[in-house]
């Protein structure tokens, strides 16, 4: 961390990021965590989500653990600001927090102030100091929704020595897949503490639309505008081939729409200059204000208001996949029954776009096939509408993550603590 200062000072000074929650970040409890009704000390859930994803991800858990433990007091701590700011939303701002640096200094006072009983890490954040420090206090620790991506799979192996030692620490993995389940294993995961329990994003409810989005329907179906391809979560050099794409498509379609999402905020107006210096109308969602949107691209530089804005789609193309970014999420489409079209790097999601493939439910291009494949699915509505039902018809299949979770969840809650040892090589008190 401290050889890494001069990378998150730029990080700070140039893009404003992790700015933002400093103090709480350095180890600051704020008050609004002790002033909201709640538990005494001792009977608090401690959970950490990253990022908006691993907050859509356990958005469902949270409502159902809040119903499981009525005596317990549920928390969230975000890493990132996008995070943050949809937590705060869902789970009201009295309970939700910067995660600390993984220092003691910084944990040290969370612990102490709020005794968590039980925390659950989303996905895969394994910071040392703070398992180690949990497990020390008395907390049980699971991981839910564990897996490890093709990308990170590497760099766990070469330090599975650390790993193991961190692990330990851990007293219940509920994996993805059995996949995730087995990498876990072979990198110091206890066999006895990894359980396959699902996705938690399968089973993530739409939220109810924001008022932009039913603004938006009236102004396309009064001007007859579309098709729509809304393209989310991009990322940088992905933007040029889908506005070059969509220029493609206005040819045979003059009055289609493209709505167009980047994935960081920080990046909302380079784009919007990249759209004006190619010559074609655009509007920025933040500034719309209901001018005619046919043939035009709507830049949507807001955060949390994607998932309901593909409701719009015809077509949707989810981003971070045309270049080696991993790809993102195409659950959130899908669950408007939207045809989905994304790239082939896909890494992150590897077993999510898999099962969407190995039932013909998406459309995976590259940049070369990428204007081709819009064109027929723009050409051809019986397929088009087929496929968007197949990608639904597969989020349905799999539903069910959540109870399985919580079920998990309880029994280690209410079990007596019998920690299997720490491996020798762990036994540390540093």
């Amino acid at each position: 961390m401290l050889l890494s200062l001069p990378f998150w000072l730029y990080q700070i000074l140039r893009h404003g990021k992790y700015r933002t929650g400093f103090g709480e970040r350095m180890g600051s409890v704020p008050a609004r965590l002790a002033a909201g009704a709640g538990a005494r000390p001792g009977r608090f859930i401690w959970i950490h989500a990253v990022s908006l994803g691993e907050v859509l991800a356990v958005s469902g858990l949270v409502e159902q653990m809040r119903h499981a433990f009525p005596q317990h007091r549920v928390l969230v701590s975000t890493t990132t600001d996008t995070g943050q700011k949809l937590a705060r939303k869902r789970f009201g701002e009295e309970n939700v927090f910067y995660f600390p640096l993984d220092f003691a200094f910084a944990i040290r006072p969370y612990l102490q102030a709020l005794q968590p009983e039980l925390v659950v890490l989303a996905e895969t954040e394994f910071w040392p100091n703070f398992l180690r420090l949990a497990h020390t206090s008395g907390a049980r620790i699971a991981v839910v929704n564990a897996r490890i991506s093709d990308r990170s799979w590497p760099r766990y192996c070469r330090f599975r020595w650390a790993l193991r030692r961190m692990l330990a620490h851990v007293d219940l993995f509920l994996a993805q897949t059995s996949e995730d389940s087995a990498r876990l294993q072979s990198i110091g995961a206890d066999a006895g503490r990894v359980q396959v329990t699902g996705n938690l994003k399968f089973d993530v409810s739409l939220p109810l639309p924001p008022s932009i989005v039913e603004s938006l329907r009236r102004a396309l179906a009064v001007e007859g505008a579309g098709p729509v391809l809304v393209c989310g979560s991009t990322v940088e050099d992905e933007e040029p081939p889908l506005l070059k794409a969509f220029e493609n498509l206005r040819v045979a379609h003059p009055r289609a729409v493209m709505m167009l999402a980047p994935r960081h905020p920080e990046r909302f107006d380079e784009v919007a200059i990249l759209v004006r210096q190619l010559g074609i109308p655009s509007f920025r969602r933040s500034q719309w204000q209901g001018e005619a949107l046919a043939g035009a691209v709507l830049l949507v530089d807001s955060i949390g208001e994607l998932a309901a804005i593909y409701a719009l789609a015809d077509v949707a193309f989810v981003g971070g996949s045309l270049v080696p970014r991993g790809g993102h999420n195409i659950i959130e489409p899908a669950q408007h029954g939207v045809a989905i079209v994304t790239g082939n790097h896909t890494e992150n999601f590897r077993d999510i776009v898999a099962l969407f493939q190995s039932r013909d439910a998406v459309r995976i291009v590259g940049l070369a096939e990428l204007p081709l494949t819009l064109m027929q699915l723009l050409a051809d509505d019986m397929e088009r509408r087929a496929l968007g039902r197949r990608a639904l018809e597969t989020i349905r299949s799999q539903m069910g993550a959540t109870s399985r979770t919580l079920d998990a969840l309880k029994i280690l809650l209410v079990a007596d603590r019998d920690p299997l040892p720490l491996p020798a090589q762990a036994a540390h008190t540093d």
